[in-house]
């Protein structure tokens, strides 16, 4: 007789056979959820549907519309075109595939770049597309198994996939995980699905020099949105992408060969001489214009806003400009006015918690060669005070704003169009993990948040990670529909920073219980982390954006 292992849903206490798959307990509740049944919560504990049950537990199903069952869901997808696109490569004769890139995140999708003598044309594309169908159609199994590190490393090198070989170089675990879609063998940083059957929505679309495939939201996991390019936005990602190939260093183990073998100190030279070479581009432009009275500066959460609102102030004094620069912070409404979320949260990141009424007012009368007397926000207090900081504009004056809501035309809607100069920044990772594993670059800037949140503010890895939710939704809202509005953009990420930044996140997250609901992304985190070889902060220039992040900066930030 089979022993019985009770296993808690929700309210009810259900027995199963041990040994019974997740999958199969998953396939009793599915009729309960909209979407796909892709991953379960073991208490805190994050695990695949392929394993068994062992004992008592407590029971959590993850969808394809969670994060981690998207996440799961894009990986897996990405496993399957890769499959495809090798089946037709060899069964239809069309070429050789040298190699197969996922780049980088694009509108909804995945863009991703082909090497060989394949030619890459939309009805190659089609005809990978039919065959991941069928693929998924046929329900084709994602299968796991645990392989020596050692004999990983040369099965990557027999299958060509050199980033893969030199990343598990530096790994220190005994084994790797390969996944396996029928003949098709391959790593993957995260969870995947069971099986090909899970994927049934996707779009292979021809871009550029690549091609994007794109994938549901998780809004809506049943349709493929429509194909709409950030052009400026990709032609930022696409400068980034550049950058890493000119420095040699477009992958993790890429980067730990540079620590290695001594050049790092170099590495970071040349790439914060980029980023100041970007941002007196930037200045000479704004100068060229003649006209322009505000800078308006935004991006997401932790991009660096700050520091380079100041490098971008030191450029133009050496274009003779006067920049002042000003947090849009400090127009803040008084707590007791800031909107509340669904959740009964002070909304920091609406619209509404701007006074937008009284910063018109003011920009207004400032362009009008008044004398104006600007506000300061006190975050303990809640309140907005007035300290004599006043300010009038002349000739060769102009103010530098920054603040999540400066593209937004409903901010500064008194303002003449042709007076502002826009400017999105963000932290766009140039890095990945290897050829098919890519470093989103929501990753890097919470890493950044966690530890100046842990120095500036005293709040903890849980605390962070715990409001990262509120944080992102409010940045698809406010920031992201607003991009590709701006005159120029800016891309603040340093390509030797998530080496940098270990040392200080990973005692943080450490702190992070397994009994805690943030413990799998810690858990995510710290297995991210350690991908990278560890480099020490002193080399790093102290008007470095990093230094926002982890202290030392030369700027007030």
């Amino acid at each position: 007789m089979s022993e019985k292992i009770k296993v808690t849903i929700g309210a009810e206490v259900y027995e199963y056979d041990r040994g019974t798959s997740y999958l199969e307990i998953a396939k009793d509740f599915q009729n309960r959820y909209k979407e796909d049944i892709a991953l379960v919560m073991l208490g805190y504990r994050l695990q695949e549907l392929q394993k068994l049950l062992t004992e008592d537990c407590e029971l959590t199903f993850v969808t394809t519309a969670d994060d981690a069952g998207h996440k799961a869901y894009k990986r897996s997808a990405t496993l399957l075109m890769l499959k495809a696109m090798y089946d037709v490569a060899e069964l239809e004769e069309a070429g050789e595939i040298q190699k197969i890139m996922v780049d980088f995140s694009m509108d909804k999708g995945l863009y991703c770049e082909l090497r060989g003598s394949v030619e890459l044309t939309q009805t190659f594309l089609d005809r990978v597309e039919a065959r991941m169908h069928k693929l998924s159609e046929e329900r084709l199994p994602i299968s796991k198994k645990a392989v020596p590190t050692r004999e990983a490393i040369a099965l990557f090198r027999k299958y060509g996939m050199e980033d893969k070989e030199r990343l598990f170089r530096y790994r220190r675990v005994s084994s790797v995980n390969v996944y396996s879609c029928s003949n098709f063998e391959d790593y993957f940083y995260g969870y995947m699905l069971p099986d090909a059957g899970y994927i049934k929505y996707f779009k292979l679309i021809k871009f550029d020099d690549g091609f994007v495939l794109q994938l549901p939201a998780p809004e809506d996991m049943k349709s493929v949105p429509e194909f709409k390019p950030r052009l400026k936005l990709f032609s930022v990602l696409k400068e980034a992408q550049t950058w890493s190939e000119m420095l040699d260093v477009s992958t993790v183990g890429a980067l730990n060969d540079k620590i290695v073998e001594g050049r790092m100190e170099q590495l970071m030279l040349v790439q914060e001489a980029l980023q100041e070479k970007k941002i007196a581009e930037i200045a000479y432009e704004i100068s060229r214009c003649g006209n322009k009275k505000f800078v308006m500066i935004a991006g997401p959460s932790s991009s660096g806003k700050t520091t380079f609102s100041h490098r971008l102030s030191v450029q133009l004094l050496a274009h003779g400009m006067k920049p002042h620069p000003l947090a849009l912070d400090n127009y803040f409404k008084d707590r007791q006015f800031t909107p509340k979320d669904e959740f009964g949260n002070y909304d920091f990141e609406c619209l509404e918690a701007i006074d937008v009424e009284q910063f018109n007012r003011d920009m207004t009368a400032l362009l009008q060669g008044q004398r104006v007397e600007i506000p300061s926000f006190d975050f303990k207090t809640g309140k907005r005070e007035y300290k004599g900081n006043f300010m009038q504009l002349g000739k060769e004056d102009i103010l530098v704003l920054e603040g999540i809501h400066g593209l937004n035309d409903k901010l500064s809607y008194s303002l003449p169009k042709e007076s502002k100069y826009k400017i999105y920044i963000s932290a766009l990772t140039q890095l990945n993990v290897d050829e098919h594993n890519r470093i989103p670059t929501t990753d890097g800037r919470l890493l950044r948040r966690m530890v100046r949140d842990a120095r500036t503010r005293g709040s903890d890895a849980k605390t962070t990670i715990g409001m990262w939710y509120s944080v992102r939704r409010g940045e698809e809202k406010n920031i992201f529909p607003y991009q590709e509005e701006a005159d120029a953009m800016f891309n603040s990420a340093l390509i030797y920073e998530l080496s940098v930044l270990k040392q200080y996140a990973e005692p943080l997250l450490f702190s992070i219980q397994p009994e805690e609901p943030e413990y799998p992304e810690a858990k995510r985190l710290l297995k991210f982390l350690d991908y990278f070889l560890g480099v020490s902060s002193e080399g790093v220039p102290n008007n470095s954006i990093i230094r926002e992040f982890i202290g030392g900066s030369c700027l007030d930030v």
